[in-house]
């Protein structure tokens, strides 16, 4: 054997098919080409898209600048009562800038904010003989509220009385006497507001759920059927809303 002839040449394989199994193999595991391809999943192309929060709540209002002042108000006055505690000791001057938010609060959330949010308004109306009694006002059932401002105002009617009970916690632990009147106050215009509402939202299904009951009339069920149907209809109904 020749120094100069390589090893590999040399040695016989013990079956001819193995000879040819490296170019099998190298063709089998040859992998194709991997070609990078774009996804159909696009961002967005706009800024309104891409817009969230605080934005797209308004932008999908019915009613934007009323829905803004009643977190305006409402944010302002739990605010400003908890900086002026932290950076003034002017209780006059923390006082007067509370109730004067907590009254402007009060006022829009009644007559503006629950008006034109939810369709509901309340007030206390005292008659001739000196009795006072709940008055409540409701839109009518074919013009629904939008649901994002129904949403916003049910969250809002919530959660601030939350927030000065919690305050008003912060206030005894703390023996800060003083500003335990400012945080009752509040409590007053907050729990007014959403005791309010709540049975205005509550008389308001009850009326529908009475003129569903009315409308068996009106299809042709009269007499003592339609009496009976309408009124197994208006208890149904007036037990579900409550």
């Amino acid at each position: 054997m020749s120094t100069n002839t390589p090893l590999l040449q040399t040695i016989e394989p013990d079956d001819p098919s193995m000879a040819q199994a490296p170019s099998r193999n190298t063709t089998s595991n040859a992998r194709p080409a991997v070609v990078l391809t774009p996804t159909n999943n696009k961002m967005a192309s706009t800024s309104a898209d891409a817009e969230s929060g605080i934005a797209g709540i308004l932008r999908q209002s019915a009613h934007p600048a009323a829905l803004f002042c009643l977190y305006f108000f409402r944010i302002s006055a739990i605010t400003v009562y908890i900086l002026c505690g932290l950076l003034t000791n002017n209780y006059v001057l923390s006082t007067v800038a509370v109730v004067v938010l907590l009254a402007m609060d009060f006022w829009n959330c009644r007559n503006v904010a629950g008006r034109t949010l939810v369709g509901l308004r309340f007030w206390n109306q005292v008659d001739d003989d000196g009795e006072s009694y709940w008055v409540f006002e409701s839109r009518d059932p074919s013009r629904p509220a939008n649901p994002v401002d129904a949403k916003m105002f049910w969250i809002a009617l919530y959660v601030f009385p939350a927030l000065w009970l919690l305050l008003f916690v912060v206030s005894i632990i703390r023996f800060s006497l003083s500003f335990i009147p400012i945080v009752a106050l509040a409590l007053v215009f907050n729990f007014t507001n959403a005791v309010g509402f709540t049975y205005a939202d509550r008389d308001a299904k009850q009326r529908w759920a009475n003129s569903i009951a009315s409308s068996g009339w009106n299809m042709g069920m009269g007499g003592i059927g339609g009496q009976i149907l309408g009124g197994a209809m208006k208890n149904s109904l007036g037990r579900f809303f409550g």
